[in-house]
């Protein structure tokens, strides 16, 4: 009966996504204390994914998780500290495809890494499409006794979508 009631007086919508690829929840923030203590265990967790498929897995979740960073702290204004996290996640995206080439040379088998990078890549450039539409053009970051400086977002995400399409 209640399904019934439910079905009948509420609207739902679907919501059709480019990719099923699952982002991560965010992270611990820039300024706590606890992100201090995530820095140390990435640098620790680096050397604990060896191998061509494990840096490729390591690297595809640090791009990952330092988009979803930006993200959030754009959606804080914090654009400072958000164009920051997208640069790690460009740089990371990067060594992904990197770290799947190098498999690739030593004749692995990178199928499924490839589909799994362009989910990623799909899911990527549409987080991105849709941070565009939410931040402003430029933004004036006044630090307390320095001078002004422009930020660019948009064009800061529209850098990082390039780095991202080229591996489509």
């Amino acid at each position: 009966m209640l399904f019934l009631i439910n079905f009948l007086f509420f609207k739902t919508t679907a919501s059709f996504a480019e990719s099923g690829y699952v982002l991560p929840y965010p992270p611990q923030m820039p300024g706590s204390f606890m992100y201090k203590l995530r820095l140390a265990s990435e640098e620790i967790q680096k050397y604990w994914y060896f191998g061509d498929f494990g840096q490729f897995t390591y690297s595809l979740k640090q791009a990952d998780k330092y988009l979803v960073e930006a993200k959030t702290l754009f959606e804080y204004k914090q654009y400072l500290l958000g164009i920051q996290a997208l640069k790690k996640s460009d740089t990371y995206f990067t060594n992904t495809f990197s770290w799947m080439i190098k498999a690739k040379k030593k004749h692995k088998d990178i199928v499924q890494k490839q589909k799994v990078l362009k989910s990623a890549t799909l899911k990527h450039i549409e987080l991105l499409n849709q941070l565009k539409l939410n931040v402003p053009e430029t933004f004036v970051w006044r630090p307390e006794k320095l001078s002004p400086t422009v930020l660019n977002l948009k064009k800061a995400i529209d850098e990082s979508i390039p780095v991202r399409n080229k591996y489509l």
